[in-house]
């Protein structure tokens, strides 16, 4: 395996995930691929020999060592790990539901931490490679009937921004990936309006370029609308307010 370069991709089963280990193994790489669902990762590889499958579930913190040792052992060393691991539920987050917050931060945040806890003396002593992950624009600013999600996404984001200052030190690369609506099994459950989504393999194709042709921190598209999006950012939060309820009640929401 020393020949080809080789990456870790979490979430791969389904959505962006899988997509990214599709466009990375067509491109050459060498990826292990990790979720739950066995089943999918086992179809991944017959799609393509490049991909080998590792399942994980990612709140298992002793699981995650012991996978990524596995990766390690059998393809010799890994030049990018980007973790995808994401759930959310838009109806059950309507009405505060305590359990269901627990759940999705113990999967979007703890399982990212627990997959970053399995990476990080790795890529410390290795002094090169890369470390991705996968937040949303919905970290940007909070939204209707995403409370959990968006503090789920918010906390990755700040969590990049401060890794990225401590791993600049061991020479590693970190990276942020923030996309907009991406069409996958999550984003159907959604009954509201989506603009500009766009494909899994849209997405993939530049995360691709993100990672392995340009060097910027933040990989976020499609750029028309993370653009608006990052303008909100910065408007006062009664004006943010009055826009999101003025876009609400359009579409009845």
């Amino acid at each position: 395996m020393k020949d080809k370069k080789v990456i870790w991709i979490t979430g791969a089963s389904s959505g962006i995930g899988r997509a990214l280990a599709i466009k990375f193994a067509n491109e050459g790489w060498i990826v292990a691929a990790s979720a739950r669902r066995e089943n999918l990762l086992k179809e991944l590889n017959q799609e393509n020999e490049n991909i080998h499958s590792f399942p994980l579930d990612v709140t298992n913190t002793d699981q995650c060592k012991d996978i990524f040792n596995s990766i390690i052992q059998k393809l010799e060393g890994v030049e990018i790990s980007i973790f995808c691991t994401g759930i959310h539920d838009p109806q059950s987050e309507k009405k505060f539901n305590l359990e269901k917050i627990k759940q999705i931060m113990e999967v979007n945040y703890f399982g990212t931490m627990n997959s970053i806890n399995a990476v990080y003396e790795y890529f410390t002593k290795k002094k090169s490679g890369q470390i991705s992950i996968v937040s949303s624009v919905a970290g940007y600013r909070g939204l209707p009937a995403a409370g959990a999600y968006c503090a789920s996404k918010s906390a990755l984001t700040s969590f990049a921004e401060s890794f990225n200052f401590e791993m600049k030190r061991s020479n590693v690369r970190v990276s942020l990936v923030s996309p907009g609506f991406i069409k996958t099994p999550m984003t159907d459950k959604n009954d509201f309006p989506m603009p500009m989504i766009k494909s899994p393999e849209f997405a993939a194709e530049q995360i691709y370029l993100g990672l392995t042709k340009k060097n910027s921190f933040e990989i976020h598209f499609p750029k028309a609308f993370t653009y608006f999006l990052k303008f909100l950012k910065i408007l006062p939060n009664f004006i943010y307010f009055k826009f999101v309820e003025k876009g609400m009640k359009k579409i009845d929401y």
